[in-house]
């Protein structure tokens, strides 16, 4: 075979490789540890990720969804009425969370296309929270 012929056989690999070593880096826990190969933790109560209002508080105790995709929370900012229920799903390959900062809600682990919904808190605030996995994943849930 000539050297013409072996190149693009070359790239692509090289081109596989290189995206390989890209996903695997996203998939880490953030604080320098591996990933563990355990399945995820079930959430006692399930939660997912897409605004259904552009506010709860307006029409009662609705619903709210929050999509996780692109390494985002959408929405990251929203409100919500005490007692509101919110469904987290997750949309993207690697596996996220959606933490209270205050530990006051928390989806547990959510891996691609799994979903939670937990409750707003019933006392009216900010509440700051984030991906405990991927820390730079960050928003604020008011609830009023």
């Amino acid at each position: 075979m000539s050297m013409r012929h072996r190149r693009p056989h070359t790239a692509l690999i090289v081109t596989a490789l290189c995206l390989v070593a890209t996903l695997t880096g996203c998939s880490g826990s953030g604080d320098g540890s591996p990933s563990s190969s355990s399945p995820p933790a079930s959430p006692s109560a399930p939660a997912s990720a897409s605004l259904s209002s552009p506010s709860s508080s307006e029409s009662g105790k609705g619903e709210v969804k929050v999509t996780i995709k692109g390494f985002a929370f959408h929405p990251a900012t929203f409100e919500v009425s005490p007692g509101t229920k919110i469904t987290v799903t997750n949309e993207d390959s690697a596996t996220h969370t959606l933490t209270a900062d205050d530990k006051s809600f928390d989806t547990g682990d959510l891996a691609q296309g799994k979903s939670a919904t937990f409750t707003a808190p019933s006392k009216p605030g900010s509440y700051s929270y984030i991906c405990t996995i991927h820390t730079n994943m960050k928003g604020t849930l008011t609830v009023r």
